[in-house]
């Protein structure tokens, strides 16, 4: 809302100058009608704000590399890959995004639908994708610390 800086008299029409009486009366010299006093605190809120974003920024412990590094933070606690049909639920929960729910959730998958100890329930990485909570994200995130069983033909000499 603009304030006028003159008001219109209404008997002759003309244009008389505000009185400092008025509760709207002219009260700043700027053509943007805020008085010093607004455009103090103004500048207060915004050097306020300014100050709080940029510790924010400063003190922010989640960033969040980008590019994300070639290894998993977790990775060197592996000795080697892992078969995820023998695997107890300690050694799959150290893999990378998986986590002790999920890594039950494989185990018990595994008990469930194991017909036998000759035959594995899991026979590549896209077997992986039955269990609850792993889609392809988590197995590409996996895939490179899991080893399967090479179960085909006997090649003849």
């Amino acid at each position: 809302m603009t304030i006028p800086n003159a008001a219109r008299d209404g008997a002759s029409g003309e244009r008389v100058p505000n009185r400092p009486d008025t509760p709207m009366g002219n009260e700043s010299d700027s053509p943007c009608g805020w008085t010093p006093r607004q455009r103090t605190a103004l500048l207060v809120i915004l050097v306020g704000t300014l100050m709080y974003a940029s510790i924010r920024f400063v003190l922010n412990s989640s960033y969040i590399s980008n590019p994300q590094p070639d290894e998993p933070p977790r990775a060197r606690e592996l000795a080697d890959r892992i078969d995820p049909n023998t695997a107890d639920a300690e050694s799959l929960a150290a893999l990378p995004a998986l986590g002790e729910k999920r890594a039950k959730a494989i185990v018990e998958y595994r008990e469930r639908f194991g017909v036998s100890a000759t035959k594995p329930v899991f026979l590549e990485p896209t077997d992986m994708l039955r269990i609850r909570g792993i889609g392809g994200a988590t197995l590409d995130q996996i895939r490179p610390f899991l080893k399967f069983p090479t179960t085909g033909p006997a090649m003849a000499p």
